[in-house]
């Protein structure tokens, strides 16, 4: 795709089944619905750093996709994800950030949220480092993180939303602030391998949010 394209429209690769990968460059600040719908064949997908949207269902069965290339994870943050299925990760599981596959996530100083969907199913992240500039966890945006063992969300945080880390069963540890005064439902539903919670707020949580 060419540096003066800025935009890419609704249904504008639908069903290009012999698509195998795309580099979308900074130039593109908003890709649309069902975008790079049934592109099954699609293997890889580089997003540029202009990205800043991308409409509902825009990979909607690229099952076959499997890396996900960004050169900037502070603009990848920045990402509003419409739905999961907006997200190639969702099927990708692999983040490469300039070219190395992401198992140990720092979020960038100075992201005061991380979006909803952003980071839904990374399996390759291990560990996640979340500085003091976030007071906010969306709506599953590390649900089915596999591959994550423990968390430590920084006294900045005030909410998590709606199962943010949800089907993350290899998770055995967390730690929640006192800072925090909203969780989400089935914030933690499924994290079946949780054996300590250091809960410092004034809620219960249980593994399927508040309980």
């Amino acid at each position: 795709i060419p540096d003066s394209v800025t935009s890419i429209g609704d249904f504008a690769f639908y069903q290009c089944t012999s698509l195998t990968s795309i580099t979308i460059p900074d130039s593109v600040t908003s890709i649309g619905e069902h975008a790079f719908f049934w592109c099954s064949s699609l293997t890889s997908i580089t997003i540029g750093n202009g990205v800043t949207s991308i409409g509902e269902h825009a990979f909607y069965n690229c099952q076959n996709i499997e890396q996900v290339y960004i050169t900037d994870l502070a603009a990848w943050c920045e990402i509003d994800f419409t739905d999961y299925i907006s997200n190639p990760l969702y099927f990708a599981k692999n983040l490469y950030l300039n070219d190395k596959l992401v198992t140990e996530l720092e979020i960038p100083d100075g992201i005061t949220k991380i979006n909803s969907h952003t980071f839904y199913g990374c399996k390759s992240l291990a560990s996640i480092t979340i500085p003091d500039s976030v007071t906010s966890i969306g709506y599953s945006a590390f649900r089915d993180c596999a591959s994550l063992t423990s968390l430590a969300i920084p006294d900045s945080v005030i909410s998590i939303g709606d199962s943010a880390f949800s089907g993350c069963d290899s998770l055995t540890t967390i730690t929640i602030p006192d800072s925090v005064t909203s969780v989400g439902t089935n914030s933690f539903a499924g994290c079946s391998g949780i054996t300590t919670i250091i809960n410092n707020s004034d809620l219960t949580i249980g593994f399927g949010g508040v309980s």
